[in-house]
């Protein structure tokens, strides 16, 4: 069985955070951050250990920030070169890194919110705390407190050196970061993060390219025009690497049949042909799962580009909820048939709890749907 992922903030991790702090300050009190850290750490789950070990912080290092902050920066493992974007942070003997940056992130956001000028130390500080781990959820209080000095920052970062505060200036200031504070100001109109996007598009790490494509996903979540925008000015003639950035951030759009985006792709035309859709077996328990066998023959004497995707309408306590799972793209020559299968596992995971009752399947094909059935989950 894997080990939880609340065990990355681990009793031993504190106390090795302890250690390095003491190091960093011969006047920090090690006793009782450990105390603070570990009463009660190991009953909680991951986000609340970080708010626990975040507390204890505040608990023990220096009321002064500028002090607090210089001694979490002389506390870090050091930095990576600046083309390392590898995601291999973790604690050593060398200093902090990792994990540990979570609630070290959180104590600086605390404290960075008081004042303007606690927000531009703050900075500094999450410039070097996001090459160790990342400050993507730290800064967005300051986003929210101090949106224009944030933003003027940001925007500098986007020549930094470092890829991780490259990735930071977009990680950081995503409208709806997963686990994160909602930038709901951002969700609102999101022109402030434009130019941020702008500057890093064509950014020659991956991983800063990567984040720029999910907070495009954001965006189209709430303003798909801007995103279809995007395509039309960015796609013409795009090399592989901006072309997997825009296919990445019209992921949402293209699963939920939005037409100017799958046009954009090429595959907005509607499908000409027919198609069925077969579910083995009818029945099924919790835990198991079904087999989809869907069967295109097209009418059309010219190919189509398809894009199919599925939509399974799985039930729970007073309704339905709705999941989009990606299918398959491919072109269907003139005239032609294809069979295509799938199994769908009803087997409960950390995001979806499976619950007994009638379950829908849809088939869209370019943003339509086609073919449609149906199965009866028992249950366990």
């Amino acid at each position: 069985m894997a080990e939880p992922f609340k065990n990355l903030l681990s009793p031993e991790l504190v106390r090795v955070a302890g250690a390095h702090l003491s190091r960093a300050w011969p006047g920090f009190d090690r006793a009782r951050f450990e105390a603070h850290a570990l009463d009660g750490l190991e009953a909680l789950e991951m986000k609340a250990r970080a708010m626990h070990i975040a507390d204890a912080f505040e608990a023990t290092l220096p009321d002064d920030f500028d002090h607090a902050a210089t001694v979490i920066e002389a506390s870090l493992a050091p930095a990576p070169a600046p083309d390392d974007d590898s995601l291999g942070f973790r604690t050593t003997d060398a200093g902090l890194a990792g994990w540990i940056g979570w609630p070290l992130g959180e104590f600086i956001a605390r404290r960075g919110v008081a004042s303007e000028a606690h927000a531009r130390r703050a900075l500094v500080a999450l410039h070097a705390l996001t090459q160790r781990f990342s400050g993507e959820f730290a800064i967005r209080p300051l986003i929210v407190a101090y949106p224009d000095l944030v933003f003027a920052t940001l925007q500098r970062w986007t020549v930094d050196p470092s890829a991780h505060v490259r990735r930071l200036a977009s990680e950081g200031s995503r409208p709806r970061l997963p686990w994160g504070l909602q930038l709901k100001a951002l969700i609102a109109d999101p022109t402030p993060t434009e130019p941020i996007l702008r500057a890093l598009v064509d950014d020659p790490s991956a991983y800063v390219r990567r984040s720029v494509a999910n907070h495009l996903n954001d965006i189209a979540r709430d303003h798909p025009q801007r995103v279809v925008d995007w395509l039309a000015e960015f796609l013409p003639d795009a090399q592989p690497p901006r072309r997997a950035l825009l296919k990445h951030a019209s992921r949402t759009l293209l699963k939920h049949g939005h037409r100017p985006t799958l046009a954009a792709w090429g595959l907005g035309g509607r499908y000409t042909g027919a198609a069925t859709l077969a579910i083995t077996p009818a029945e099924v328990a919790i835990g198991d799962a079904v087999e989809l066998e869907l069967h295109l023959r097209a009418k059309a004497t010219r190919s189509q580009v398809l894009a199919i995707d599925l939509i399974v309408h799985f039930p729970r306590p007073g309704g339905a909820t709705r999941k989009v799972f990606k299918g398959w793209t491919f072109r269907l020559a003139g005239r032609d048939a294809r069979t295509l299968r799938r199994k769908l596992s009803l087997r409960p995971v950390t995001t979806r709890r499976m619950h007994a009752g009638a379950a829908s399947v849809e088939v869209q094909v370019n943003g339509d749907v086609v073919a449609e059935g149906g199965f009866l989950i028992l249950s366990s």
